[in-house]
């Protein structure tokens, strides 16, 4: 190391990032806490203090992923392991242009680093390095993933090394990318390289999309999904999409969260990848969501694109005029009620969320495991009008395993993992809908938050255990007929237009939506999973 270089902090001293290949940079900061990542970032001016202590940055122009951007290396190890129809690949040679160029861009850098761990559970966590040119991306990855203890640092060995450089540029021509931002993974040496953009969610999506491809081969089934779990010990997982409530609604005063985003669940049950949560702020409200929004004014907290006022510094939740995809990172403490191991049983429920902009899917309904491996592999909500530009009425949006840019193997490996794992352990399985219901979006209401607790709370504590359903008439779920605390009226969305001809048009309308998406699935799963809804289907037709 030449004098120029200096390296601060603990770590482990005889794995420096000379072992990454780094050389020549000019102060390498290993493992900062919160409090030096904020007097580098201001002094960098990367980001400025809101009145309330948090962190606010800007990403830039890249307010959020950048899917098309992402690349995976096709090499003997992924050849035939990754599902290539939903992730683009990248020759060897082409990434090792890429890793060579960017590490002579980071010569004379002051570089932040931090050693941590991705999931809870020791026997499947993954040791992770992630080297940044931001302060504040430092702090942000800090936050979001697990932190040794300051005696684990000594040895530290890292598994996965993530370099985030927005400062560099691709070449297209040079590095067989789409643009000058890329997100590039090697699967078999467990390196990514991310540049040509400052959003930091990149890098917690990089360990995630990391474990959905080492975890399968252990048995243990990687989730996009929130998880909580109440004093009687019943675990309860919570898929869904943006938009469908996965982060208000396992954020429960009633329950631990166990976490908010993603988990694996295996032998010794359910474990947070993370260590912190990363939720959307828009239109957050101290009434509605007063855990999540209480997190927004402490330290340590990290703001993403979120306007303030210039002159008291004070955050305005209800301004979209960046994006609607503004965002808070925190640690996992800050929520009162969190489970701090990370780790708890075998989940009792799964619950999929789905905003339905179409007001056709019951508010709460109860699906077999074949069902449940239907509507897990059809990954289904809806945009509205008004969300993004040039959607003007309801449109659907299906994400496989409600997760599909970060899912490297097929999706039907998740699917079989995630039925043998319902059947295994007896699990309940859940639809809940948070859309809307009288009509479609634009004539009908936002189902109330409130009727959405109370019947998660009914389906979670058992209170259904005896309760009396319906199949639905189109979509073939069990629908219970009452609800203690719910006015039945809207249990069947059918009974709540005041057109139902409009209603039997609307479904038959999703319904084929459904059919369509689930064509390509259709060879790789049982018959049963193909039957598991035969009612919508042959509405569909």
């Amino acid at each position: 190391m030449s004098e120029q270089q200096v390296s601060e902090g603990l770590r482990n001293p005889d794995l420096g990032l000379e072992a990454m290949g780094l050389s020549k940079w000019s102060t390498a900061r290993f493992n900062l806490t919160a409090p030096l990542l904020y007097e580098h970032a201001i002094r960098n001016g990367e980001a400025v203090i809101t009145a309330g202590g948090a962190l606010k940055a800007d990403t830039g122009k890249h307010t959020g992923r950048s899917p098309l951007d992402k690349f995976i290396v096709r090499d003997a190890t992924t050849e035939e392991t990754i599902w290539w129809g939903g992730n683009q690949p990248m020759e060897p040679a082409a990434f090792e242009r890429l890793r060579a160029d960017m590490l002579a861009h980071a010569q004379g850098m002051d570089l932040f680093v931090q050693d941590l761990y991705g999931g809870a559970d020791p026997a499947h966590r993954l040791t992770t390095r992630v080297v940044t040119e931001k302060a504040w991306h430092s702090l942000f990855i800090r936050t979001m993933l697990l932190r040794p203890e300051a005696e684990a640092l000594d040895s530290f060995a890292p598994e996965m090394t993530i370099i985030d450089l927005p400062s560099f540029q691709a070449d297209p021509a040079r590095h067989s990318c789409r643009s000058e931002t890329v997100i590039a993974c090697d699967f078999t040496r467990k390196i990514v390289l991310i540049a040509g953009t400052h959003y930091a969610g990149e890098m917690k999506k990089s360990v995630f999309s990391m474990l959905n491809f080492l975890l399968p081969a252990d048995g243990v089934m990687p989730m996009h999904c929130s998880a909580n779990v109440d004093e009687s010990g019943r675990v309860a997982l919570f898929f869904g999409l943006s938009g469908t409530g996965k982060t208000t609604l396992s954020a429960d005063p009633e329950r631990m969260l166990i976490g908010d985003d993603e988990h694996g669940w295996g032998p010794n049950g359910v474990f947070n990848f993370e260590g912190g949560c990363y939720a959307k702020t828009i239109n957050l409200s101290a009434e509605a969501e007063p855990e999540i929004y209480a997190t927004t004014g402490r330290f340590g907290t990290v703001l993403e694109n979120v306007a303030l006022d210039p002159l008291t510094r004070e955050p305005d939740f209800n301004d979209a005029s960046r994006t609607q995809n503004t965002r808070c990172a925190y640690p996992i403490d800050y929520i009162p009620n969190a489970l701090l191991s990370g780790q708890s049983g075998q989940p009792t429920n799964v619950v999929m969320l789905t905003c339905d902009a179409f007001g056709v899917l019951p508010p709460l309904s109860k699906m077999s495991p074949d069902q449940a491996m239907y509507h897990f592999l059809s990954g289904y909500t809806a945009k509205v009008a008004g969300t993004e530009i040039g959607v003007t009425e309801p449109e659907a949006t299906f994400s496989t395993c409600f997760g599909a840019p970060f899912m490297p193997r097929h999706p039907s490996v998740y699917g079989d993992l995630l039925r043998k794992l319902i059947a295994e352990h007896n699990v309940q399985c859940w639809l809940v809908n948070t859309g809307w219901s009288g009509g479609a979006h634009g004539t009908g209401a936002r189902m109330p938050i409130k009727a959405t607790r109370r019947l998660l709370h009914a389906a979670l504590d058992g209170e259904l255990d005896d309760a009396t359903f319906v199949t639905d008439p189109f979509f073939g779920l069990a629908v219970p007929t009452a609800v203690e605390g719910v006015d039945p009226s809207i249990l069947q969305p059918r009974e709540t237009w005041a057109n139902t001809q409009a209603y039997d048009e609307q479904a038959q309308k999703l319904a084929a939506m459904f059919a369509t998406n689930f064509a390509v699935y259709e060879p790789y799963v049982a018959d049963a999973v193909k039957q598991a809804a035969p009612v919508f289907l042959e509405a569909a037709e």
